[in-house]
């Protein structure tokens, strides 16, 4: 019954922090944004991504240039959530590939045989993902790309492990410094997590992104959004993104994200010195939930 109790517990607390808006799935920590510039602008990667943060919003990005970089970020959620992310971009075959890791925990969930028992102990839940995904060029303008995905979650003594696939294509240019593209994301299954499996959070989304007239010397305006929607629960979301880049060294994010119960405004930073990027975002939750801070580092090669 302890186990039993515990177990219950984890995956109820474990979505509420995650999810940030109600469904049905789970693995809820594939739903989070991955890289400081992204998630300040409001978690829009579909088109404004285009390094190797590619690797975990769309695979057809990946064939935008021939850069080789390293990127790695932590991301502090609300409470004691948080997550490490690898990505690696660099040329294969004349393909552009891209690898990516993604380690997130949540830390100190107790152990009590009821509830107004005494504590225990405590344990984590582990979530991980591994990527490997390439993009390629279809036309001049058209871009396709694919992605495989490697899942693991562990709760308590209980683990599961899946495999699941991500797919994007984009069109470049299809309006004079307009851009738009879609991909269908986490499409696959778990094995049996104790006795059930998990349900992936499949999710579609379609994207646009504007470059905008240079009305001032050196200064560099891009906007976007985002139409996200979840396919095995009610959850969809508008994203939009602005972004300000002075002298191509320094960046101001602004973001919003509509239909989540704990966040909506978001923003951040970005700093670049030759082949070195630097970026912070901030997410306030409501709720006295805490606040997010996302750290990425990325490096040219």
């Amino acid at each position: 019954m302890k186990i039993r109790i515990v177990i219950i517990a984890a995956i109820i607390c474990s979505q509420v922090i995650l999810a940030q808006s109600a469904g049905n799935s789970g693995m809820a920590f594939l739903k989070l944004g991955s890289g400081a510039r992204n998630i300040a602008l409001g978690d829009n990667g579909m088109t404004l991504a285009d390094d190797a943060t590619s690797i975990f919003y769309n695979p057809a990005n990946l064939a935008l240039n021939d850069n080789q970089e390293v990127f790695v970020a932590h991301n502090q959620w609300m409470q004691d959530a948080s997550s490490e992310m690898l990505g690696v971009k660099f040329s294969f075959l004349g393909l552009p590939i891209g690898v990516g890791i993604n380690a997130t925990t949540i830390r100190g969930f107790e152990i009590r045989s009821q509830a107004s028992a005494e504590k225990e102990g405590s344990f984590d839940i582990h979530y991980f993902s591994s990527a490997v995904s390439t993009g390629f060029n279809i036309t001049d303008q058209i871009m396709g790309g694919v992605a495989i995905k490697y899942l693991y979650e562990g709760i308590y003594v209980d683990n599961a492990d899946g495999v699941a696939f991500d797919f994007g294509a984009r069109y470049n240019n299809l309006f004079p410094d307009f851009s738009m593209a879609f991909a269908l994301k986490n499409l696959g299954s778990m094995t049996k997590l104790k006795n059930e499996k998990t349900v992936l959070p499949s999710e579609f989304k379609l994207g646009g992104s504007y470059t905008l007239p240079q009305y001032f010397p050196k200064f560099d305006f891009n906007a976007g959004v985002e139409f996200q929607k979840y396919l095995k629960d009610d959850n969809e979301h508008l994203n939009f993104g602005l972004e300000t880049l002075y002298d191509k060294m320094f960046s101001i994010r602004l973001g919003y994200m509509t239909n989540y119960e704990a966040k909506g405004f978001c923003g951040g930073i970005g700093v670049t010195w030759h082949s070195v990027t630097f970026d912070y975002a901030f997410t306030p939750y409501s709720y006295d939930l805490g606040d997010g801070h996302t750290f990425s580092l990325k490096i040219g090669l």
